[in-house]
C-alpha cells in the first residue's frame, strides 16, 4: 500500500478497502505514516465522506490500535453511558449509583475535562485519595463486588484515536461524522462493555449545536455499536442552558450529592432517569422504562442510592466524609451575585458561555496541563422560563481570585436573555435513537 494512493483515492471520493483503513491506521499508531500524510488524507475524509462499510472498519481499526478490555468475569450485562460533553453536566455522579444500587453492573471509563466541558474523572478528585486509575483486575473486581467502577481511560486503550484527534484539533477536521463517530466508539467498544447508553448533547454548550446534526451522529453511533453486536442507544438532551445549577467541580459534586439524597434540580434528574431506565432495560433487571424509572426513583427516596455512591468513594479509596458532611468542601473566598437588569423572563442562559466564564475562574482547562481550582464556579438562581426582578440574582459567581471576576460576569451577562414575553422551561429530551 503506498499512502499517496489512498489519500488519492479518498480525494476523488472513492471507497477505501478493509485492508487499506487497517494498514494505515496500524503505520500511523506506530509511527511509519507522517503526520503530513494522515493530515491529507483527514481533510479528504472531511470533504468527501465514508460511506457505513468504512465507518466501522475505522471505528474497528482504531478499537484494535491498543488493548481491548476483557470484562468477560463480570456478571451480568455490563453497562457503560457516555456523554458527548456539556456544561454543569454530573449525570454520571448521580445515574452510576442509582442504577448500581438497582443490581446494573456500571463499568465506566471517563476522562478529564477539557475548555468548557466538565470531567467526571476531575469531579472525582474532589474525594481526597480517591484512585482514578483501576488496574484491570480492579476494576473488573470492584464492578463485580460493588456493581460500579469508574476510572480514567488507560493510555493504550485506542491510542490511534489519542493521535488522530490530536492531529484533527489542529487542522479543522473535528467536525466530520465519520471521524467523530470513530473517535467516540473506537474507544467505547476497547472498553469491552456488553452495552452503551450513549447521551447526545444538543445547543449551545455542547459540540453539536444543532438537532439535525445530533441526530445524525446519533444514529451513526447506533449504527456502528449494532454492527459491533452491542446493545446500544443514543438519547439526544438539551444543552442550551447548563445541566442543573451549578457549574464548577466542588459545586457540581455538592449538587450530585444533594440529588443522590432526593434533592436533584428537575432538569438533571430528567436526564438521570431517562438514560437510566435504558440502562435497566438493557441489563434485563426490568423490561419496561417507566417501571425502570420507579425503580430509580424507588432507590433515591429510601437511600439505598446514596448509600452505593458512599460505598463507591470508599472502594476507590476516596474520602467519603466529603459526601457526609459536605462542609468538608472548602469554599471559594468570594462569592458576587450577577443581578438582572430589567424585569421578565429568563429566555435564555447560553450554556457555552456559563462553561467558559466558569473556566476563566479557573474551573477548567484549556490545556491538558492546566491545573484547576476546584471550588470556583457559577451556581445559577434561575433557569430559563423562571421569573426575574430587576437586582435579582440570576446566578452567583464563586471566585478565589478577584481580577477573574469582571471576565465572568461579562459573559455571564452577553449571555442572558430578559424578555418581557412569558416563555416555557426547556424541554430536556429531544429525541431517542435506538
Amino acid at each position: 500500500m503506498r499512502m499517496y494512493d489512498v489519500i488519492e483515492k479518498k480525494k476523488l471520493g472513492q471507497e477505501l478497502t478493509t485492508e487499506e483503513i487497517y494498514e494505515v491506521i496500524e503505520g500511523y499508531t506506530h509511527g511509519e505514516i507522517p503526520d503530513y500524510q494522515i493530515s491529507a488524507l483527514l481533510m479528504a475524509i472531511y470533504f468527501k465522506g465514508m460511506n457505513v462499510r468504512e465507518r466501522l472498519d475505522l471505528t474497528m481499526a482504531m478499537s484494535y490500535s491498543g488493548d481491548i478490555l476483557d470484562l468477560s468475569s463480570i456478571d451480568g450485562v455490563k453497562i457503560d453511558k457516555h456523554s458527548t460533553g456539556g456544561v454543569g453536566d454530573k449525570v454520571t455522579l448521580v445515574l452510576g449509583p442509582i442504577v448500581a444500587s438497582i443490581g446494573v453492573p456500571v463499568a465506566k471509563m471517563s476522562g478529564r475535562g477539557l475548555g468548557h466541558t466538565g470531567g467526571t474523572i476531575d469531579k472525582l478528585e474532589a474525594f481526597p485519595g480517591f484512585n482514578v486509575s483501576l488496574s484491570e483486575e480492579e476494576f473488573t473486581r470492584q464492578v463485580n463486588d460493588i456493581k460500579i467502577a469508574v476510572t480514567g481511560q488507560s493510555k493504550n486503550l485506542a491510542p490511534a484515536d489519542k493521535k488522530l484527534y490530536a492531529l484533527r484539533d489542529v487542522t479543522a477536521t473535528v467536525d466530520e461524522i465519520s471521524l467523530i463517530t470513530s473517535s467516540i466508539m473506537s474507544k467505547k467498544l476497547a472498553a469491552g462493555t456488553d452495552a452503551i447508553v450513549l447521551d447526545v448533547t444538543v445547543g449551545d454548550g455542547a459540540f453539536m449545536k444543532n438537532k439535525e446534526n445530533a441526530l445524525e451522529l446519533a444514529k451513526s453511533m447506533v449504527d456502528i455499536g449494532k454492527r459491533a453486536k452491542k446493545k446500544i442507544a443514543a438519547i439526544l438532551t438539551n444543552m442550551d442552558e447548563p445541566l442543573g445549577y451549578a457549574v464548577g467541580n466542588d459545586l457540581e459534586v455538592i449538587e450530585a450529592i444533594n440529588a443522590l439524597k432526593g434533592n436533584g434540580p428537575e432538569d438533571l434528574m430528567e436526564v438521570v432517569y431517562e438514560l437510566g431506565s435504558q440502562m435497566i432495560v438493557f441489563s434485563e433487571i426490568e423490561t419496561d422504562k417507566a417501571k425502570a424509572r420507579k425503580l430509580m426513583e424507588d432507590a433515591v427516596s429510601s437511600g439505598r442510592a446514596f448509600n452505593k455512591f458512599i460505598e463507591f468513594i470508599e472502594a476507590q479509596g476516596g474520602n467519603s466524609n466529603y459526601a457526609k458532611d459536605l462542609s468538608n468542601f472548602k469554599p471559594a473566598s468570594i462569592i458576587v451575585p450577577v443581578e438582572a437588569k430589567e424585569d421578565g423572563y429568563v429566555h435564555a442562559l447560553k450554556a457555552e458561555s456559563f462553561g467558559l466564564a466558569s473556566m476563566s475562574l479557573g474551573g477548567g482547562r484549556e490545556t491538558f496541563d492546566d491545573v484547576i481550582d476546584m471550588a470556583v464556579g457559577i451556581v445559577l438562581n434561575k433557569k430559563v422560563g423562571d421569573t426575574v426582578k430587576k437586582g435579582e440574582p440570576i446566578c452567583y459567581i464563586h471566585a478565589n481570585d478577584k481580577n477573574k471576576i469582571e471576565n465572568a460576569k461579562e459573559l455571564i451577562e452577553k449571555a442572558t436573555v430578559i424578555s418581557p414575553d412569558k416563555c416555557d422551561h426547556m424541554k430536556l429530551i429531544i429525541d431517542i435513537v435506538e
